[in-house]
């Protein structure tokens, strides 16, 4: 399938640099069966949802997982993309062309890396002189928190994107990017959603740096899907089949939530007990297994989000709705409004 058939034009001024006060004021256009749609605001979600319906969020939590350091005199910005044991991860790196393996970069002088691998599109494979609680203790100290390169700020960041880029329920570290439908929670909505008898379940993936790169090829064919790891256990992949069977609606918040869900269930849609990676590329003509419909936001042109989004509600529905998105200005990305997309008609 051709790239450029997920494109669309975004006017810059619509891109989100900052998120909604309080979370859950940001807007929600309400994606109907039939097509229709209605512009709502995330705060409305629980007059949306029906009372036995099941909400599935990614608990992930993201670390400070941007660097910078310095080799010799030469400044260095690292960004954590995908973490391979105790004390390594491969990392994005700025002007990575300047570096050659055995690069001591230094970030404290008691804390520093060493490179030692050149990969491919500009990735480099370091080493960590601490590992384990160590390095995660290290990286809270001198790390800043990975925004994504289309929200501005100053080298630094601030002080605010501590908080306003985590999840108000994330509880295992591992995470490079938020994931960031679920940013717009707060514990006012959960309060109305429990009243309403709306099931919360909580599986785990770490978003990957991946999520910040380009489809680079012209056909998705060709595009390979980074990986991710997640976890699901056994006592919520039980809930969610119990919930299947009673024929309740599965509605994962995110698509890093809707893609572990979709990983860890068979052909027949029994969703199983997952530890592992996962590099599901989902695009149009996906047979989905679980899902019922999709809390998530908007995202990037020709990006592999978009592509899930079409593949869940069709491309010609999704290229509406967010046509209707831009005229009526809504917010897009990472701190952007969101969509609740129900299963279209058949």
């Amino acid at each position: 399938m051709k790239t450029d058939i997920f494109k669309f034009d975004l006017p810059e001024g619509l891109i989100a640099n900052y998120p909604a006060e309080p979370r859950d004021s940001a807007r929600l256009l309400h994606i109907l069966p039939n097509g229709s749609l209605e512009d709502k605001i995330v705060a409305d979600l629980d007059s949306l949802l029906r009372p036995d319906d099941v909400l599935v969020f990614n608990d992930t939590k993201v670390i400070p997982a941007r660097l910078n350091g310095h080799r010799d005199s030469a400044q260095i910005e690292l960004t954590l993309f995908k973490q391979e044991n105790l004390s390594d991860w491969t990392v994005l790196a700025k002007k990575a062309r300047r570096l050659k393996e055995n690069d001591k970069i230094e970030f404290t002088p008691d804390f520093y890396a060493t490179v030692l691998k050149k990969n491919e599109a500009g990735s480099v494979l370091i080493r960590f002189s601490k590992a384990g609680a160590d390095l995660m203790a290290a990286l809270h100290q001198v790390g800043i928190m990975p925004l994504p390169p289309y929200i501005k700020r100053e080298k630094g960041g601030k002080e605010s994107d501590k908080a306003d880029y985590q999840t108000i329920y994330a509880r295992y570290e591992g995470a490079v990017a938020a994931p960031t439908a679920g940013l717009h929670f707060t514990q006012d909505l959960f309060n109305r959603l429990d009243k309403k008898g709306i099931e919360r379940l909580f599986l785990t993936l770490h978003v990957g740096g991946g999520t910040f790169l380009p489809v680079k090829v012209s056909d998705t064919d060709n595009h390979k899907m980074h990986a991710e790891y997640g976890v699901l256990t056994e006592e919520v992949a039980d809930k969610i089949n119990a919930a299947k069977r009673a024929g309740r609606r599965i509605i994962p918040v995110g698509t890093t939530s809707l893609r572990l869900l979709e990983s860890a269930a068979d052909d027949g849609g029994i969703v199983h007990p997952f530890c592992g990676e996962t590099s599901i590329f989902i695009t149009p003509g996906y047979h989905f297994k679980v899902i019922d419909a999709l809390f998530t936001n908007f995202h990037l042109s020709e990006s592999t989000l978009f592509m899930l989004v079409c593949a869940f509600a069709g491309i010609d529905r999704m290229k509406a709705a967010y046509h209707h998105a831009i005229k009526q200005k809504y917010r897009f990305f990472s701190y952007g409004d969101a969509c609740l997309i129900e299963k279209q008609d058949v």
